[in-house]
C-alpha cells in the first residue's frame, strides 16, 4: 500500500513525465491525478496554485535530476571531448528508451507555456542556467577561461538542444550523432 505521505512527489513525478513527453496544455488535471494514483481533490491540496505550480514545480524537479546526470557524467569523464560525448550519449538513451517521446525534460513545457506563463518561464529558465552553470564550471575546471568556457557551455547546450529537438521530431539519432561529433572535434582542438 502506496503511503499517503507520498501523494506529493508521486505528482511530481508523473507531472515530471507527463509535461515531459506531452507538454502542459496537452496534459489534464484529471490525467495527473489519475496516473499519479491520487484522489482529485488532493492536487490543489499539495499544490495551491493549480497546474500551473505542479508544472513550475515538476520542471524544477526534472532540471534538478538532468543537472545530477550530468554532474555525475563529467565528473567521471577522462577528459572534456570524451565527457560531453558520454553526456550526449546518455540524453540519447533516454530518447530511444521512450521510443523518442522524452526528449529534454525542459524544452516540451518551455516552448508550450513559458509564453504565458511567467512561474512555468521562471522555471524552464532556472533549469537551463543551471545545466549551463555545470558545462561552464566543468569546462573551466579543464583550464579553459571564464569567457570562454561560459561562451563554449552555451554552444554545447544549446547545440544538443537542438539536436534532441531535430532527433526527437526525425525518430532518428543523425542529428544528435551530428552534434556529437561535431562538439567532440571542437573540444578536441580547444584542449589541445
Amino acid at each position: 500500500m502506496v503511503r499517503r505521505t507520498d501523494t506529493r512527489q508521486r505528482m511530481l513525478d508523473t507531472a515530471a513525465d507527463l509535461f515531459q513527453t506531452q507538454g502542459y496544455h496537452a496534459t489534464g488535471l484529471t490525467q495527473l491525478t489519475t496516473a499519479g494514483g491520487a484522489p482529485k481533490g488532493s492536487l490543489y491540496f499539495h499544490f495551491p496554485g493549480g497546474k500551473e505550480q505542479l508544472a513550475a514545480e515538476a520542471v524544477r524537479l526534472s532540471g534538478e535530476r538532468t543537472g545530477a546526470l550530468l554532474e555525475a557524467i563529467l565528473r567521471d569523464a577522462p577528459d572534456a571531448p570524451t565527457a560531453i560525448s558520454r553526456a550526449i550519449d546518455a540524453l540519447a538513451a533516454f530518447l530511444t528508451q521512450s521510443d523518442f517521446q522524452r526528449g529534454c525534460p525542459l524544452a516540451t513545457v518551455a516552448l508550450d507555456a513559458a509564453a504565458t506563463s511567467e512561474p512555468i518561464r521562471e522555471a524552464c529558465a532556472d533549469g537551463y542556467s543551471a545545466w549551463h552553470a555545470i558545462f561552464t564550471d566543468y569546462l573551466a575546471g579543464q583550464g579553459l577561461s571564464a569567457g570562454r568556457a561560459d561562451e563554449l557551455a552555451t554552444v554545447v547546450l544549446a547545440a544538443v538542444e537542438g539536436g534532441l529537438l531535430l532527433a526527437r521530431t526525425r525518430r532518428d539519432l543523425a542529428p544528435l550523432r551530428a552534434v556529437a561529433t561535431h562538439l567532440h572535434t571542437t573540444l578536441e582542438r580547444e584542449f589541445s
